[in-house]
This record gives structure tokens, sequence and C-alpha cells, in this order.
């Protein structure tokens, strides 16, 4: 078992979260506990409690990180086009091919759970960022829509894509013949738009 000053505070979180992300790359986060975390790090839960303050911002830890990563593809993907509408066709389609490829840590963001604790401004802003893409790509597609109209657009639009994407990962489109997840993003994105554009 490793002494509290083998490595620094900020080794510590680095070394734990690293750990959890290689764990979550092949189980599901129902799996893990804080102290399972601790034994495969090598320190005991106490450590890992004074450091992270709890096993559940421990955890909203590697969604902070899942979202920074996946802020990042779309930072990279948008700066290929300048239209709105394939912007957030790439937008959808780049969510729906992370959750596949990071199953179980796509799962840990939409599943965690502040039990009750309010939600550390540090995560807030993250959130608050990934949705002002989404405005903002509606404000350029329809820029006389008010606040409201953008909002609630960006919602629907986000809500669709999100279940798509869970019925995709999950195989639970539930279809005699082969449904490809992107091609109903592309269906969705195209119909509500459209009308959204156009109302």
């Amino acid at each position: 078992m490793a002494r509290r000053n083998d490595h620094s505070r900020e080794e510590l979180v680095e070394l734990t979260l690293t750990c959890v992300e290689d764990y979550l790359k092949t189980q599901p986060y129902h799996s893990l506990s804080l102290r399972k975390i601790a034994s495969m790090i090598g320190y005991v839960p106490s450590t890992l409690v004074n450091v992270f303050g709890s096993y559940n911002i421990l955890l909203l830890h590697i969604v902070a990180r899942a979202l920074d990563e996946l802020r990042s593809q779309a930072e990279r993907k948008l700066s290929s086009t300048t239209d709105p509408k394939a912007s957030l066709s790439a937008l959808a389609h780049l969510y729906l091919d992370f959750a596949a490829e990071n199953r179980y840590r796509w799962q840990l963001i939409f599943e965690h759970s502040m039990q009750g604790d309010k939600l550390p401004d540090w995560q807030n802003d993250r959130i608050q960022s990934m949705t002002g893409l989404l405005e903002a790509l509606l404000r350029k597609l329809s820029p006389n829509k008010s606040d409201e109209e953008v909002v609630q657009a960006s919602r629907v639009l986000w809500a669709g894509v999100h279940g798509i994407t869970l019925l995709s990962v999950d195989d639970k489109l539930f279809t005699d013949v082969p449904v490809n997840g992107g091609e109903l993003i592309d269906n969705l994105l195209a119909g509500y738009l459209s009308g959204w554009v156009q109302a």
C-alpha cells in the first residue's frame, strides 16, 4: 500500500482519474466503488476522500474530463465549416460517435447523480459551454428567433439526438432490419430544422 507522500496531490489526482478512465474502457462505473479504486492505485479510501472530498466528486471529475474531451473534439469539427446546418450535423454525429467509442464514460455522464448536493460551478460551466455551442449554431441559422425559442429548440434537438444515441449504443431500436443511428440523426435534423427555420 502506497504512503500518502508517495505522490503529490496533483499526481494522486491524475493517477486516480487515469485509473478510473482505463477501467471504464471495458467496465461500467456501477461495478466501481471508492474502496475498489483506492485498492487499484494502492491507497486507502480515506486518502481519496481527503483529495476529492467524496466519491461523488471523484466521479464528477471523470465526467468533467469526458466533457472536456467532447468539447475539444467539437471545436475541431466546427473549425472546418461555417454552415450552421452542417455544423449541427457534425456535432450530432460526433455525439453519437463519442458515445459508441466511450460507452461507459458516456454512460457515467448521464447517469451520475449529485444525490441532492449542488452541482459545482466548474461542472455547471462545462455543461453551459456545451449547450452554448448548440444555441450559437441555432442563432446563426435563424437570427430572428427569440432566446427562449433558441433554448427550446436546442433542448429538443439534444433530446432527440441523445435518445437516438442511447438506443443505438444499447442496440434497443427493435427493428427487423438494420437501422443506422447516423441516418436517424440526419432524418431528425432535416425534419426539425426545416420546420423550425420556416416557423
